[in-house]
């Protein structure tokens, strides 16, 4: 698939912005803050209703305007797909082929992209919330209904902390919905964990070879997910019911105390190993960067897998990050294939056919031009 137009209005510091590209290789010039970024976000947001960059909506608006709108045409396998969202202070509304999805979770998957920026090696060093994070938005791209149970799961945990908080510190807590609620926990819990094996298994599948080629066959790289201690993947779906409703019972009185869950998929994490050692505690800058790029491309490969076909690629002021040899293997493994968007401050030093063979935007106080 590849995005053909994009059209932004009252959108960060774009009154109105109308931009045609290559379906192949788009490139923006510009020196930092003149709005490079803007437009990879815009096109993130478009498909994923969220930014990458905040999670406060108001900011995406321009600061004169009401509302902030994005509007792209999307070329998929089976014909072209119109799509738009609209950002204003009342929330979100989202159209698709013109017409109006009642729930976002419904629209997000019609266009599919793969995000790589700086901050991205935090999904490697950074926190497990981070991590968290990446999960759900991956899963949430290539299963609706993933989304829908993550929803369902937090807002059954916000009823049950809301209990926990309400009674903190009861010594002899006794409540009826509180049980009500604890078993539909467990329930959502469950989908949550099992939608996350599953993918963990078809990552870590795609990112092992990859990050190999990248290491030049050097290290192999072992993906971990860490959910419940002692759960595993083998188990069935009673089993890992009976399993968390253990682990509450035995954390019941810590609950009490502190007013909060302390069991479930909203403390999972991610672990990344390089021939058997942590890298986030062990790894090299330079492993943490081959891990997150063995990431990224992994991700690539698993949605063409699952959706039928390539994803559009992000890659947002990385290229600087990155040393020669895993630019090289960067852009050779997306080299007419994947609709990739790269912002830089300058080519200058990128010896690479498929950056030579781009269209080229020189982007400067928030206007663009095109070659």
């Amino acid at each position: 698939m590849h995005i053909e137009s994009l059209k932004l209005t009252g959108y960060r510091n774009y009154e109105k912005l109308d931009l045609t590209f290559s379906p192949n290789i788009n490139v923006f010039i510009g020196e930092n803050a003149q709005g490079k970024t803007n437009v990879m976000e815009a096109i993130y947001v478009l498909a994923m209703a969220k930014s990458h960059r905040t999670s406060n909506d108001k900011e995406l608006i321009r600061w004169d305007a009401e509302y902030g709108k994005i509007e792209g045409d999307i070329q998929k396998k089976y014909g072209r797909l119109p799509l738009e969202l609209v950002v204003s202070k009342k929330g979100k509304k989202a159209k698709a082929n013109h017409l109006d999805q009642s729930r976002l979770s419904d629209y997000i998957g019609q266009m599919n992209v793969v995000m790589f920026a700086p901050e991205d090696l935090n999904v490697v060093k950074g926190s497990p919330q981070i991590r968290r994070r990446f999960l759900d938005m991956e899963i949430g791209q290539i299963s609706p209904v993933y989304l829908h149970d993550l929803l369902s799961f937090q807002k059954i945990l916000k009823q049950r902390n809301h209990l926990l908080k309400k009674n903190q510190g009861k010594k002899n807590f006794e409540d009826l919905t509180f049980d009500i609620y604890t078993e539909q926990y467990v329930s959502a819990a469950v989908k949550v964990i099992r939608k996350r094996f599953e993918f963990m298994e078809l990552l870590q599948k795609w990112a092992a070879p990859i990050h190999y080629g990248i290491s030049r066959e050097l290290e192999k790289l072992e993906i971990i997910y860490r959910p419940i201690s002692g759960m595993e993947p083998s188990w069935d779906v009673t089993q890992m019911e009976n399993y968390i409703l253990t682990k509450l019972k035995e954390q019941k009185n810590r609950e009490y105390e502190r007013g909060v869950t302390l069991v479930g998929p909203h403390r999972d994490d991610l672990q990344f190993c390089v021939n058997g050692y942590d890298i986030q505690t062990y790894g090299s800058q330079g492993q943490q960067r081959t891990t997150a790029l063995s990431l990224k491309l992994a991700e690539i490969e698993l949605i063409k897998q699952e959706v039928g076909e390539a994803p559009i690629l992000l890659l947002d002021d990385v290229l600087s990050e990155l040393d020669d040899y895993r630019q090289s293997h960067l852009l050779n493994t997306i080299h007419g294939d994947v609709q990739t968007f790269v912002t830089t401050t300058s080519v200058e030093g990128i010896d690479h056919d498929t950056i030579r063979e781009a269209k080229m935007f020189h982007v400067k106080q928030g206007s663009v031009d095109s070659e």
